[in-house]
């Protein structure tokens, strides 16, 4: 088969980590394809993402490399065995390909934890949001183009509403909830539709007000995506330039306690509902 010419985030991801057992272990490429019976190409193919590997084979190398860390093999391992294609195959080659490694990366996840300073988080915009959002992209995207990413984020939403949801704790700004995108009416809605949300057991969202002043990381939207094991936790950072993705453990360190902060400053998510309802209301 021949290498893939654009391998998933999360391809990359296991590839990366491979890589990272074998350098850790002194050896090199050709050590590493001699204790899989592979051409020596293979190795570096498999490390990039553009080769696929079987769990059988992740466990193999993990031996050979002397890495005793179980649950980190075991999810390691369980990312090829992962079968089932998700909803957002269906979006390939009509969108960017962070933008199916963003909804993968929210679907596998068991834990999201979110900041956001202007724009809402994803996963809670309501159709008309989004679709005014979407409106203000320059150059103005042609009306198809705007249509697929609307359709792909209210899909997004799914992993909301699926039998067993992962744990999202959401931190908004008030500048973000005082956004008018679609005008008075939209912004009622969307605000109303944050509230109901709220008050599933599985979704936290905090408010930080105006009043709480600057903050960690003002400006910028995060999603902390918490893995199997902290050492698969992603990052993904919205830029103007497309989504971000970092793993790295000082910038996962780095978040984490931005987040931290930013939840120290943050109103109570029994205030902050009260909070977002009495905006809503004098909208």
């Amino acid at each position: 088969m021949p290498p893939r010419s654009a391998p998933t985030e999360r391809q990359r991801r296991l590839g990366a980590e491979l890589r990272k057992m074998r350098i850790a272990a002194g050896m090199g490429t050709e050590v590493a394809a001699k204790l899989l019976g592979v051409p020596r190409t293979n190795v570096p193919n498999m490390e990039s993402g553009r080769s696929g590997i079987s769990a059988a084979r992740v466990r193999a190398l993990a031996s050979n490399y002397g890495c005793t860390d179980e649950a980190y093999v075991d999810a390691l391992a369980a990312i090829p065995s992962e079968r089932d294609k998700g909803w957002w195959e269906a979006y390939r080659d009509r969108l960017s390909p962070a933008s199916l490694d963003i909804a993968e990366m929210e679907w596998r996840s068991p834990r999201l934890r979110i900041a956001v300073t202007i724009h809402l988080p994803g996963l809670f915009q309501t159709q008309a949001h989004a679709r005014a959002v979407f409106a203000q992209v320059v150059p103005p995207l042609p009306r198809t183009d705007l249509e697929t990413r609307l359709a792909h984020r209210m899909d997004r939403k799914q992993v909301l509403d699926r039998p067993d949801p992962p744990k999202v704790q959401a931190i908004i700004h008030e500048a973000a909830l005082r956004m008018e995108f679609g005008g008075t009416g939209t912004t009622r809605a969307q605000l109303r539709h944050i509230v109901e949300l709220a008050e599933r057991p599985h979704l936290s969202v905090r408010v930080i007000p105006f009043k709480a002043g600057g903050v960690p990381g003002s400006g910028q939207s995060v999603i902390y995506a918490a893995a199997a094991v902290p050492q698969l936790d992603t990052i993904e950072l919205d830029t103007t330039h497309g989504a971000e993705f970092h793993d790295d453990e000082a910038q996962l360190t780095k978040y984490r306690a931005q987040l931290d902060e930013l939840e120290s400053r943050a109103l109570s998510r029994e205030d902050s509902r009260t909070f977002m309802s009495d905006l809503a209301r004098r909208l």
